[in-house]
C-alpha cells in the first residue's frame, strides 16, 4: 500500500520482515477491533503507524501484539518503570482491596508521599556512580514495602531520609545506608513546600493557571515557548503553539505571547533576556500585563530541544548588563511555571527534574504527570507557600475527586520508592550517554541526520533534507519510523515540523536495548534509505512543505517579527 508520505508501506501478510521474522496477516480480532474503533471512538483521535498495531500485553521495555510478536518500546515515557511493573501493580491492587477513597479523609500515605516528592524538588541529585552494591534501602507505604539489598545499580545518598523511607543507616550515611553511595548536594534555591494532587498533566497545568489568576489579579497575559504543548483543556490549547499553529488550530489568542524556541542547531533565538523583555513589552503594547510564563524544562513537542546553558538563568561571575529570562520576568512579578510532565522523575539523568539541569533556576510552580504513577492516572502541582496561601485566601475549596485518592497515592509512592531504590536516575544518565554517543556517530556518515541531542533518556534525532540546508524533512522522519516498526522497534516523531525522532523509553531501558535500537536505526539508513527512496521522499517533502509546513513556519516567523519589532533582534545570542 502507499503511505501518506507517498512511499510504499508494507502490509502485514505472509512475508518476512527485515529481521527475517514472519509478519502475520491481520487476524479477525484485529479487523473487528479496528472497525469497531473507527465506528464508535472519536474520529479525530489518532493511531500510530500506517498499519496500526494491536497491542495486548506489555512487559518491561517490550510490547506484544495479538500474535505474541514483541516490539522494543523506545517512546513510552508513561510506563516509567517498565510496562506491567509487578511492584506497582501489587501496590495499587493491595490498596484497592483495602480502600479507595478521596482526600477528604485522613490517610497516612498522603502526607508521606507529598513530603517525599517535595524533597526531590528542593534538592539537586548528582549522578556520581561507584561500584558499591551494598546499599540497603527500604521505603514503606501503608500496604507495601520496597526493599533492595545488593542492588545492581547505585543508590542515591540523601542528606536526610525523606519522610516515608526508613533507613538502617545513621544520618551521615543517608538513606542508602552506605557512605560510599552517590552523593546528593542540597540546593535550596526555592521553597516548593505545598503539593496538590490531580489526575493528569493537563489538570496540573490548568490548576497552575488558576493559581496565577488568583495570585496576580489583572495580569491576564501568559507567555509560552514556541512549539510548546501544555495540555488538552480549552484554556491550555490556547497556551500550546504545537496545537494552535498546528493542523486545525485556531491561531494565537491576543493574551498569549510566544517566545521563539531556542534552536542551538541553527544558532537562532538563544538569548533569554531578549525574549523576556520582548514578551513583557508585547503584553504592554496590548494593554495587558504578563501574569505567568510556562516553560517545559526540555522542550518535548517543540522538538526535544535542550535549552542552551544559561538561557533561563545566567550563572556568571563576570558583570553583565541586564538580567536573564527568569530574573527579568520575576522582577515583573510574573509567576514562573516549570512544566515537568514529560521530562521529570530522573529521565534527564544528571538531575531528578529538568529545571535542575539549569543552575540557579527557581520556578514558582512545578507541574508533573505522565510517569508519576507508571500509567495510573496521577499528576501533581508543587508551589510555594506564598502562592498556595494566595490561592486559598478567597475561601473557595479545591477538591479533586480522584486526585490524592488512596490508590493514586499508592501508585505514586511505589514509583518514587522504586526510582530511588534502584538508582534509575543514574541508570538513565549512563544508558543515555551510551545511546547519545552511538547516535552521534551517525552524524558523520548520514546526510539526513542533522542533529542528535538530549539528556539522559530524553533524546531527539533531527532529520533534515541535507546538512547544508538543514531543511526539515518530515516525510523522511515518518518513513524511518515506519521502517523501524517493521524491525520491531517503536519510535515516534515530533516537533513543529514533525521531523524530530523522539526517544523516551521506559527507564529500565538498558545497554542491550540501546544496542538493538542503534543497530536497527543504522541498518535502516544504510540498507533501506536508497537513492530511489530518497528521491521519492524529497518529492513528498516538497509537497508537504507547500501544503503544511511552509505556512506553519510562516506563522512562527511572523510571530518573531511582531514580537521583536522595535526591540532586540531575535537572532541575538548570549
Amino acid at each position: 500500500m502507499t503511505g501518506t508520505d507517498g512511499t510504499e508501506v508494507a502490509v502485514a501478510g505472509a512475508v518476512a520482515s527485515a529481521d527475517g521474522v514472519a509478519v502475520h496477516a491481520p487476524s479477525d480480532k484485529y479487523s473487528i477491533a479496528l472497525a469497531a474503533r473507527r465506528r464508535s471512538y472519536g474520529p479525530n483521535t489518532s493511531l500510530s503507524y500506517e498499519q496500526p498495531l494491536m497491542i495486548i500485553r506489555g512487559d518491561g521495555t517490550y510490547l506484544f501484539d495479538e500474535h505474541g510478536v514483541s516490539y522494543l518500546d523506545c517512546v513510552n515515557n508513561v510506563s516509567h518503570l517498565g510496562h506491567s511493573n509487578t511492584e506497582v501493580v501489587a501496590a495499587i491492587s493491595a490498596q484497592l482491596r483495602k480502600l479507595n477513597t478521596n482526600s477528604r479523609y485522613l490517610h497516612p500515605d498522603l502526607p508521606r508521599y507529598t513530603e517525599m516528592l517535595l524533597a526531590t524538588l528542593n534538592t539537586t541529585t548528582t549522578t556520581t556512580n561507584n561500584n558499591n552494591n551494598s546499599c540497603n534501602t527500604t521505603c514503606s507505604s501503608n500496604n507495601s514495602t520496597y526493599s533492595n539489598k545488593k542492588s545492581s545499580t547505585n543508590c542515591t545518598r540523601h542528606n536526610s531520609t525523606p519522610e516515608g523511607c526508613s533507613s538502617n543507616s545513621d544520618s551521615n550515611k543517608g538513606a542508602c545506608g552506605s557512605s560510599s553511595c552517590s552523593s546528593t548536594k542540597a540546593n535550596t534555591l526555592q521553597n516548593l513546600e505545598v503539593l496538590y494532587l490531580v489526575c493528569s498533566g493537563s489538570e496540573a497545568n490548568d490548576l497552575a493557571l488558576r493559581l496565577i489568576s488568583v495570585a496576580r489579579p489583572g495580569a491576564t497575559h501568559v507567555a509560552v515557548m514556541g512549539g510548546a504543548y501544555h495540555g488538552h483543556t480549552s484554556a491550555l490549547i490556547q497556551l500550546s503553539p504545537y496545537k494552535f499553529w498546528g493542523t486545525g488550530g485556531g491561531g494565537r489568542q491576543p493574551h498569549v505571547h510566544v517566545v521563539p524556541c531556542p534552536d542551538p542547531y541553527r544558532g537562532e533565538n538563544l538569548d533569554g533576556r531578549a525574549a523576556a523583555r520582548a514578551v513583557l513589552a508585547a503584553a504592554e503594547r496590548c494593554g495587558g500585563r504578563l501574569g505567568g510564563f510556562f516553560c517545559e524544562s526540555i522542550l518535548s513537542c517543540g522538538g526535544q530541544v535542550v535549552l542552551p546553558p544559561g538561557y533561563l538563568k545566567v550563572i556568571s561571575e563576570r558583570p553583565r548588563v541586564g538580567r536573564d529570562l527568569y530574573d527579568e520576568l520575576r522582577a515583573a512579578r510574573v509567576v514562573l511555571v516549570a512544566d515537568e510532565v514529560q521530562c521529570g522523575f530522573g529521565r534527564c539523568g544528571e538531575a531528578f527534574w529538568g529545571f535542575q539541569t539549569q543552575p540557579g533556576v527557581a520556578p514558582d510552580i512545578v507541574t508533573m504527570g505522565k510517569p508519576i504513577g507508571n500509567g495510573y492516572p496521577l499528576a501533581a502541582l508543587a508551589t510555594t507557600r506564598e502562592l498556595a496561601a494566595a490561592f486559598a485566601a478567597p475561601g473557595m475549596e479545591y477538591f479533586n475527586t480522584y486526585g490524592g485518592s488512596t490508590a493514586a497515592v499508592a501508585a505514586g509512592l511505589a514509583v518514587l520508592c522504586i526510582l530511588q531504590r534502584d538508582g534509575l536516575q543514574q541508570h538513565a544518565q549512563r544508558v543515555g550517554s551510551y545511546l547519545l554517543y552511538g547516535l552521534r556517530q551517525l552524524l558523520q556518515t548520514h546526510e539526513v541526520v542533522g542533529d542528535v541531542r538530549g539528556l539522559g533518556l530524553f533524546l531527539g534525532i533531527e532529520i533534515v533534507r541535507d546538512k547544508a540546508s538543514k531543511r526539515h524533512a518530515p516525510a523522511t522522519a515518518r518513513w524511518i519510523k515506519e521502517r523501524m516498526k517493521a524491525r520491531r522497534v517503536l519510535i515516534s516523531t515530533d516537533g513543529p515540523y514533525d521531523n524530530v525522532i523522539k526517544i523516551k523509553p521506559p527507564m529500565v531501558f538498558g545497554i542491550r536495548e540501546a544496542d538493538m535500537l542503534l543497530r536497527e536505526f543504522r541498518e535502516v539508513l544504510e540498507q533501506e534509505l536508497t537513492a530511489d527512496v530518497r528521491q521519492k521522499l524529497r518529492r513528498r517533502e516538497d509537497e508537504l512543505w507547500t501544503s503544511v509546513y511552509g505556512p506553519r513556519q510562516a506563522k512562527y516567523r511572523e510571530n518573531e517579527r511582531q514580537l521583536f519589532q522595535g526591540g532586540l533582534s531575535p537572532q541575538a545570542r548570549l
